[in-house]
């Protein structure tokens, strides 16, 4: 019987550093994309593969991510008794109807291998995706459901990759595979931010994956690296012993929101096509590069 994907798990615990200090007080996934927050892209983009169960895991300086999906009476009843109809409905659509949104406190971040190990009580024995909110991509159709259309196929583990320049590896964990076509391809290595003189190959792993439950079993064999962080690589280096993992070319494009320079590429990207203001905004932005 083929198994299905219907539960993704959002890291969300990390402190936001290179933020600061607008990360000081409100979560680094929460700060917007013209409207809408990052989660909400990343929590949108699973809706549309078919997945229902939303697992945030979250930190103790997070709970403005709990709010932002919750129900908003306060809001709701003033917009309704304004007759604000239009704001009503977009406020309502920030969590879809038939969605679960489950929330499990991460004590401590050590690490994005720590961070997914947290969701196994949720998952269970059941294949899942992992989202990192910070990693916008914008594809047609949207990356994760090209993800699971392709795990459908494959039923394996698979990480969603790109071509990176080579002296960018030390940011990513980087994959060897058996080049054969145009992708999926078969994963034979991967390995944690190498120095660009010692990586397998230039090919990174960005924030999307579809995993088997038994990374759960290798998570908890793994050794903690430094500052006693799980690393999630480890424990896909460990799964290639036992099964196939998948590296998937996804078409669409990355914005790097978790660097500044990536985030304001993002905002002028989505500020672009917006319904609302996109025409107005690149006329502006014409406007700035005759000057």
């Amino acid at each position: 019987m083929k198994r299905e994907v219907k539960k993704a798990v959002f890291p969300v615990a990390g402190l936001g550093s290179r933020f600061l200090p607008a990360t000081k007080a409100s979560p680094k996934e929460m700060m917007p994309i013209v409207d809408k927050p990052l989660i909400q892209y990343a929590v949108e983009e699973a809706c549309a593969a078919g997945i229902t169960d939303m697992v945030f895991i979250t930190g103790r300086t997070k709970r403005a991510i709990e709010d932002h999906f919750d129900k908003a009476y306060e809001i709701e009843s003033e917009l309704m008794a304004r007759g604000k109809n239009d704001l009503l409905q977009l406020l309502q659509d920030t969590v879809p109807k038939g969605i679960n949104c489950i929330y499990i406190r991460q004590s401590e971040p050590l690490g994005l291998g720590h961070a997914v190990l947290c969701a196994a009580p949720v998952v269970g024995d059941e294949p899942f995706a992992v989202l990192l909110a910070d990693d916008l991509i914008d594809g047609e159709p949207p990356i994760m459901r090209q993800m699971v259309s392709v795990f459908e196929q494959h039923q394996c583990s698979l990480l969603g990759v790109q071509q990176v320049p080579r002296e960018h590896t030390r940011q990513y964990g980087i994959v060897s595979t058996a080049h054969d076509g145009p992708g999926p391809w078969a994963i034979t290595g991967i390995v944690e931010k190498p120095a660009p003189e010692q990586a397998p190959s230039t090919l990174a792993v960005v924030g999307r994956y579809i995993l088997t439950p038994r990374i759960f079993e290798l998570l908890r064999r793994v050794q903690p690296g430094s500052g006693g962080e799980i690393q999630l690589t480890d424990a896909i280096a460990a799964l290639l012993e036992h099964e196939k993992v998948l590296a998937y070319p996804f078409t669409g494009t990355r914005y790097d929101c978790g660097s500044k320079f990536g985030y304001l590429q993002a905002t002028v990207a989505f500020g672009c096509k917006h319904p609302e203001v996109g025409e107005e905004f690149s006329a502006y932005l014409a406007k700035l590069n005759r000057c």
